[in-house]
């Protein structure tokens, strides 16, 4: 039998926000996450309100919501977060029906989304290069 060791991840650095059934196309969401993933909070939130999709509003809301929830519960500082991973998924379809012609109807999809944003705090990764750095520098 093989053990397949599983990456751990570390939940006191990472900050979550899921956002599910957001009525916009998956496809317009994703260009606009493809944007913004990597960068920092701050970065982000100047691209996104600068953005002139309808769909950037509804992903502001959710990495402000994130960054808030990291402030108040974790005691981040918002300078030192960054977007480690943002992906978009598909929801379920609203479907309605049109009426039409001969008393038939037709069947409208409406697609919604799911947003997942997780938010990471570099500040103790940036430490923790500085310890190894000079403990480096008194080894050599």
């Amino acid at each position: 039998m093989i053990n397949k060791k599983k990456k751990k991840i570390d939940l006191y650095t990472n900050v979550y926000t899921l956002g599910q059934h957001i009525r916009m196309s998956t496809n317009k969401a994703r260009r606009i996450i493809d944007q913004i993933r990597g960068r920092s909070y701050e970065e982000t939130i100047m691209i996104l309100e600068l953005m002139p999709y309808r769909a950037s509003y509804p992903i502001l809301k959710l990495i402000s919501s994130a960054a808030a929830n990291a402030s108040h519960n974790m005691a981040f500082n918002e300078s030192d977060l960054i977007i480690s991973k943002a992906e978009v998924n598909d929801g379920t379809s609203v479907k309605k029906l049109k009426p039409q012609a001969r008393g038939r109807g037709y069947l409208i999809k409406k697609s919604t989304c799911h947003i997942t944003i997780v938010l990471k705090n570099i500040s103790l990764y940036k430490e923790y290069e500085e310890l190894y750095i000079n403990n480096r520098k008194i080894f050599i």
